[in-house]
């Protein structure tokens, strides 16, 4: 499958549905191979997948014990990518997670101590338990992937994605995640609870395991996951979708209930996401569904309400779900 990356992405349309065609087949198997042990949730592992190929970073808010651990881990081990957790603690500081200087005797000299930050996959787990110094501290590696430790610049492996976990429930003692941080990340998703014929499902193959872990192949590798984002910039935008998108990102800052719409970055994730599920699906063009189908998980977390909303329980999804309803849709040709 690595052929398939040898030549440049500017080789022409044939070329582009070469490329095109291999991400879409890579995605493919590696959602079948995590969904060998996340049971049930197909769409939240498409979503995941369209983050990585967007190099995008994703925030998981759910109950515990609902796999989000788990979703991360199969991933980065399909991937064949190193995964590292850290748990985010009030009194974990910002070199606990980027590393520091140390001093060696035997060189003389001061050398890095890298942090887990320094791996592919994060697992930021419950972040909003850290103190506002130490997510700070994420918002370069986020955006930039690259951290700065004591004024000296490291870049950050590649691929480098951070999942974030935060309990919904538990409040208590938590510091909640600015404005500017939330808008950092891609994708806000919850994992859900199974139904009952998936939970069962679930026993059922911890039976036949007959251990705790899982068996996880490797399906590609960091260098191909590189590759597979960079094809991405063959897939075709039609100005209608680019109109599409602004449309929709525009009206969440003209609804009457909404202190701060979607930012401009909420445009540019939509472009990025529909790319890659369009990739997915095996098109080298996006379409309308491709931008509608992830519009709720990229730009609802970047909405601040005005509070006689939020009294009202209404929330950004639903101000996003109107306008969806109520922009009308582009027609493209294939």
């Amino acid at each position: 499958m690595s052929a398939g990356f040898s030549a440049s992405a500017a080789g022409g349309d044939a070329r582009s549905r070469e490329l095109i065609n291999t991400v879409s087949n890579i995605s493919n198997q590696l959602m079948n191979e995590v969904g060998k042990v996340i049971i049930g949730k197909q769409e939240n592992l498409r979503r995941v997948t369209v983050g990585i190929l967007s190099n995008g970073n994703m925030l998981l808010e759910d109950f515990p014990g609902l796999g989000k651990t788990m979703l991360s881990n199969t991933f980065a081990k399909a991937l064949g990518c190193k995964f590292k957790r850290v748990q985010f603690t009030p009194d974990l500081l910002p070199s606990d997670i980027m590393g520091t200087y140390m001093y060696d005797q035997k060189s003389g000299e001061f050398k890095l101590r890298a942090g887990p930050l320094f791996t592919n996959i994060l697992l930021a787990d419950e972040i909003n338990r850290a103190p506002p110094k130490t997510q700070a501290a994420l918002l370069e590696a986020m955006e930039e992937k690259q951290v700065t430790i004591e004024g000296i610049t490291h870049k950050l492996p590649a691929p480098f994605v951070v999942l974030a976990t935060q309990n919904p429930i538990e409040q208590e003692g938590t510091y909640p995640l600015p404005e500017a941080q939330m808008d950092r990340f891609l994708m806000k998703m919850s994992m859900g609870y199974p139904e009952r014929a998936e939970e069962k499902a679930i026993l059922a193959r911890r039976k036949i395991r007959g251990k705790d872990d899982h068996d996880v192949e490797q399906v590609t590798s960091p260098k191909k996951v590189v590759a597979m984002q960079k094809a991405l910039e063959t897939v075709h935008v039609d100005p209608a979708i680019l109109s599409y998108i602004v449309e929709l990102v525009q009206r969440t800052r003209e609804d009457h209930r909404v202190i701060t719409g979607a930012s401009p970055r909420a445009s540019q994730s939509l472009f990025k996401t529909g790319r890659a599920a369009a990739a997915i699906a095996g098109r080298d063009y996006v379409t309308p569904d491709d931008i509608k189908g992830i519009t709720l998980q990229v730009a609802a977390h970047r909405i601040v309400l005005k509070p006689e909303a939020k009294i009202r329980g209404i929330t950004g999804m639903h101000i996003l779900r109107k306008i969806l309803s109520e922009v009308p849709v582009p027609v493209i040709q294939a």
